[in-house]
């Protein structure tokens, strides 16, 4: 089974904005064959630091019924240690979706390369404050007529 590189991304909400909506769209990420999502977990810290760590595996918990078309086949591989350093790096009264994801995308690329020796020399991941910036820049620049 080939799999496609890991990663995990924390999505926060304030405490009392989180609303299990951003289920839709991982739902179509994981529909279109994009991603796969490997585990699903809420942080949370109250605003006196109090932190809530919930998995998702029960399926049947009202409280995940959003996510139970994209749990699919998790696999739960974040520890407790994983996820108490992530819920005591969010700020007191927020929520985080912590999603550990495979990019599926990768897969066929990473099979082509392994026949031909070939093999990833470096791989990162821009911040988003650099996108934001690379944006405006853009937005910024008059327009180059073609030809």
């Amino acid at each position: 089974m080939t799999l496609g590189p890991l990663e995990y991304i924390v999505i926060g909400f304030k405490e009392d904005r989180f609303d299990g909506s951003i289920a839709r769209e991982l739902e179509k990420l994981v529909g279109s064959g994009v991603i796969r999502i490997v585990d699903i977990v809420f942080v949370g810290k109250d605003s006196t630091g109090n932190r809530t760590i919930l998995e998702m595996s029960n399926r049947q918990d009202p409280r995940f019924a959003p996510f139970a078309h994209v749990l699919g086949d998790a696999k739960g591989l974040f520890t407790h240690e994983d996820l108490e350093k992530i819920a005591s790096s969010i700020d007191p009264g927020t929520a985080g979706l912590v999603v550990l994801f495979e990019h599926r995308w990768a897969e066929d690329i990473k099979d082509a390369l392994a026949a031909h020796e070939g093999f990833l020399i470096t791989r990162a991941v821009i911040p988003p404050e650099i996108l934001m910036e690379l944006a405006q820049e853009l937005d910024a620049r008059e327009p180059v007529a073609a030809g």
